[in-house]
């Protein structure tokens, strides 16, 4: 073990820490509402052990395959991981056998094939349904970016929270990037007011969960309401590039 890595790691995961807990305050919200996802997509093994050293315990990874390498040579129990990723329908199956949460289920047919593996597999699975809230073309996502969409949303959503094997939990989005923390905040903004219809319209799930904020503006997220933020630059420094 990297012993300087792993310090350098939680200097910068206990700063988070601290921001997080301030951006709560600000808010009037206990910051023990609020999870931090350490983003370690791209990173390899050994730094993702380095980051479990420091004090990590919710891990964030978008492309499957490649996390589930991760996961089988680390093998920690008490590591949850989550899919934060989009995540194509052939590979439903790793999510369902190997991730504790999904953040980013974004169609029926998707949900189809996680409830049917996580009925093979003996499990529940908590789900966020990733919501677009931007318009941007890039983004995936349900559109819920005009309120005039959200009514159509409502047949497909209830029937996803109607499926036994996974547990609807709330909601996520990825606004367009940004250099400021500040030009977020109006995404944010509709998140919520999306998350309070849904709560209107299907009481029955459970939508109290926002995932939202990276490492650019998770303050901001925090401020309007987000419980879980994905952090990986500011935590793990700078990405590989991905071969």
């Amino acid at each position: 073990m990297d012993e300087n890595l792993v310090s350098e790691i939680r200097a910068r995961l206990e700063d988070t820490q601290e921001k997080i807990a301030r951006a709560a305050h600000s808010a009037g919200r206990d910051p023990s509402a609020v999870r931090l996802v350490v983003v370690t997509k791209t990173h390899p093994v050994a730094s993702v052990q380095a980051a479990i050293q420091a004090g990590a315990c919710n891990l964030g990874e978008n492309y499957a395959e490649e996390a589930v390498l991760k996961i089988n040579q680390i093998g920690m129990s008490d590591v949850e991981w989550h899919m934060i990723g989009h995540v194509q329908s052939r590979k439903a199956d790793l999510v369902a056998k190997h991730f504790d949460w999904m953040h980013s289920l974004d169609s029926l047919k998707l949900a189809g094939r996680l409830d049917r593996f996580c009925a093979d597999a003996g499990r529940i699975l908590p789900v966020l349904l990733e919501v677009n809230v931007s318009s941007e073309d890039s983004k995936f996502g349900y559109p819920a970016w005009d309120s005039n969409q959200w009514p159509a949303l409502r047949d497909e959503f209830l029937q996803i929270a109607a499926m036994p094997n996974l547990r609807v939990c709330g909601l996520m989005t990825m606004p367009p990037f940004a250099d400021l923390a500040e030009e977020s905040r109006p995404f944010f903004v509709q998140m919520r007011r999306v998350q309070e219809y849904l709560a209107k319209q299907i009481p029955a799930a459970d939508w109290g969960q926002l995932s939202m904020g990276t490492s650019v503006d998770f303050t901001v997220a925090v401020e309007e309401g987000a419980t879980l933020v994905r952090v990986g630059t500011a935590i793990m420094g700078q990405r590989p590039t991905r071969g």
